[in-house]
Parts: C-alpha cells; structure tokens; sequence
C-alpha cells in the first residue's frame, strides 16, 4: 500500500538528519512507483545501491525512469498521461533532486488510499 506522506516534513527530516531520510524517502518513492505503476523492475534498494556504485550518476537516470512509470501508472487508471521524466532528468542534472522527491512524492500521494490503491478521481484535480 502506499503511504501518503507530508512533504514538507519530508523535507524537514532530511535538512534535520542531514540526509539520511533523504536516502529513506528515496527508497520508498522507489518502492511506491512500482506499486502504482506496476513495473516490477523498479527496486528501492538496488536503485540506491546502483547510485553509490555509480558515484551518483544512476540518479540521473532514475529520475528518468521514475517520470515513465509516474506517466505509466496514470494511463494504467485511465487518466490524462503527463510525463514529466524530462522535467525530472533536467533539475536531476542541475542537483535539485529534492524538488523531484517532491513532485513524485505529490503524485503518489493522489495515488495513497485505504482501499489498495484505488484511485478516487474526485480528488485528482485537488
């Protein structure tokens, strides 16, 4: 199931624990994209193990990725497809990966019910 979180007490956390919830809410962004989106190949872990192998150059890609299966998950229920992965490769480049947490996290966060993931369309537009 995934959790709606608050945003801005994301972003908090991660200024106060000098990014270790940073690492923690990157994980789970990871982890409910596949649950919405449905794609199996997407893994918290192995995508935060890949970006220190790789010195952090997976996370330019993984923003990428991360748009696709937001833009993925909104055709799977039927609504307006709004790929937003350029926008998120572009502030990924220039380092504003916390501005893509964000705008993940307000997609998920339409996405985040009781009831398995259902959709209420009611509350797309708010």
């Amino acid at each position: 199931m995934v959790k709606q979180r608050n945003i801005a007490v994301c972003i908090i956390l991660t200024i106060i624990t000098c990014g270790i919830y940073g690492i923690i809410w990157f994980i789970s962004l990871t982890d409910d994209t596949r649950l919405v989106s449905g794609d199996n190949r997407l893994s918290g872990g192995k995508a935060f193990l890949l970006t220190i192998i790789t010195c952090g150059i997976y996370s330019i890609y993984w923003a990428y990725q991360m748009g696709k299966a937001l833009n993925q998950a909104r055709v799977n229920r039927g609504l307006t497809p709004e790929d937003n992965s350029v926008l998120y490769l572009i502030l990924s480049i220039f380092g504003l990966g916390i501005i893509n947490y964000c705008l993940m996290q307000s997609e998920l966060n339409n996405y985040a019910d009781n009831n398995n993931n259902v959709v209420n369309t009611n509350n797309m537009g708010a």
